[in-house]
């Protein structure tokens, strides 16, 4: 990318089908804060329902033909000699070779490494790319890119499209994925598919914590940590992700009193 389509970039971001100019207010904020005029008219909300509706169709359209896929999560801080980037690299490249596109959210970091892994080893490099105030462009690697306004769309295309997550070092929406692919996992409302965390020294500590302070105040139960698997190689998380996950889950946890998907 020269330095006039860099510029051209900063100066307008694509969302979905639309062109938004890039000193607007991103949608999610829109959504979550209510203007003086708003509280006054109630107008705007029932119309951005629409909005979010073609974000879902749109991403919906575009994911549909995918294939079997893997979801990959990791900070967009990691920089190329990081020994994770490199692990990343080398996890889309597995996973590439097992049959498996990857989906990340687009960026750069760990995204960009896994996406430049899948893509070199001739798979298909997804990214899903999200509207922030401070540009956030798709990596080059992707090949099949879409980008979306809301938080909540995206996160539902990381998961329905997914047979499996690794999830990477990363920082509060890292942090995020894994505890809601965690809970979607132990209430039932998806398939308990495996859930890798790559890089044991980096997670053994919100591990000591889960097992020290909220497995023994029986705030989870023991089952609810075999959701996830542990380790810091490539090709064995890529094999991880790409196999049923063992662990089942019984019945959802007492506290939602919600059945179990596909329970009579």
């Amino acid at each position: 990318m020269d330095e006039a389509e860099r510029r051209e970039m900063t100066d307008r971001r694509r969302a979905g089908r639309l062109v938004v100019p890039s000193e607007q207010a991103p949608a999610d904020r829109a959504l979550l804060e209510r203007s003086a005029i708003e509280e006054l008219s109630h107008h705007a909300d029932p119309w951005r329902v629409l909005r979010i509706l073609s974000e879902f169709v749109e991403g919906f359209a575009a994911l549909n033909e995918v294939g079997p896929a893997v979801t990959v999560f990791g900070s967009a801080r990691s920089k190329p000699k990081d020994p994770y980037y490199k692990a990343g690299e080398a996890l889309g490249a597995a996973l590439a070779n097992l049959g498996f596109a990857v989906i990340t959210g687009g960026g750069p970091g760990i995204m960009e490494a896994v996406n430049k892994g899948c893509h070199d080893a001739g798979g298909l490099s997804v990214g899903c790319n999200i509207e922030l105030p401070h540009e956030q462009s798709l990596n080059r690697y992707v090949d099949l890119g879409v980008e979306f306004r809301y938080f909540f769309v995206r996160k539902n295309m990381f998961v329905k499209y997914a047979r499996g997550f690794v999830i990477f070092p990363g920082g509060f929406g890292t942090l995020d994925e894994l505890f809601e692919s965690l809970t979607l996992a132990q209430t039932g409302k998806i398939e308990h598919f495996p859930i890798v965390l790559f890089g044991s020294p980096y997670w053994k500590g919100l591990l000591d914590w889960l097992n020290e302070h909220v497995l023994s105040s029986g705030a989870i139960a023991p089952d609810d940590l075999k959701l996830m698997t542990l380790t810091d190689d490539p090709d064995e998380a890529a094999a991880m992700a790409t196999r049923p996950l063992p662990v089942k889950v019984q019945r959802p946890r007492e506290q939602t009193g919600e059945p179990k998907a596909g329970a009579q």
